[in-house]
């Protein structure tokens, strides 16, 4: 069995969108998985698999479930650790990790549209499908939103805070 994430873009935000976390949990057993777990309401699902499911079978099956579609993250449990261990706002115990988020793409692009464009106070690194936001103004100030990373970059985009990427990735771990 291989662990994966699976993050979901906007749901459950501001009263809109809704998907209960146990019917999540459902859709993903029906799909196969197994130790299905979710992680606070906005689309964080941990679960187990023989093989990948798919992200379009996940949007399919939500869709189906719901009625409107929804953008879809997968990650393995190695992938997310890569991520994690790259962060290179991380490194500096200067930092505070309260600033810091992780904005998952669902592809590599070109991310220097975006350099010219930050806040001077912000930082950003970028490596493989990850971009490290460090947001001192907190991220809801930031011009460094899902949707301005979408438009620039030309890919899905889901951002999670630093505390709930190493969360999943510790619920991930204890499946094992």
């Amino acid at each position: 069995m291989n662990n994966y994430i699976t993050i979901l873009r906007g749901i459950n935000v501001g009263g809109n969108r809704i998907i209960k976390m146990d019917a999540l949990k459902q859709l993903f057993v029906e799909l196969g998985c197994t130790n299905v777990q979710t992680y606070i309401q906005s689309g964080n699902i941990i679960y187990q698999s023989r093989k990948t499911i798919k992200e379009s079978m996940i949007a399919k099956a939500i869709q189906t479930s719901v009625g409107f579609d929804v953008s879809v993250i997968n990650l393995t449990s190695n992938e997310l650790e890569l991520i994690i261990a790259n962060n290179l706002f991380a490194k500096n115990k200067k930092n505070n990790p309260n600033y810091f988020h992780v904005t998952f793409l669902s592809a590599q692009p070109v991310v220097e549209k975006i350099e010219l464009l930050k806040k001077q106070e912000e930082a950003f690194h970028y490596i493989n499908k990850a971009i490290y936001l460090y947001c001192p103004d907190g991220y809801s100030k930031s011009k460094l939103s899902n949707n301005f990373i979408e438009n620039k970059l030309g890919v899905t985009a889901t951002t999670r805070n630093w505390k709930t990427c190493n969360q999943l990735f510790e619920i991930s771990n204890s499946n094992n």
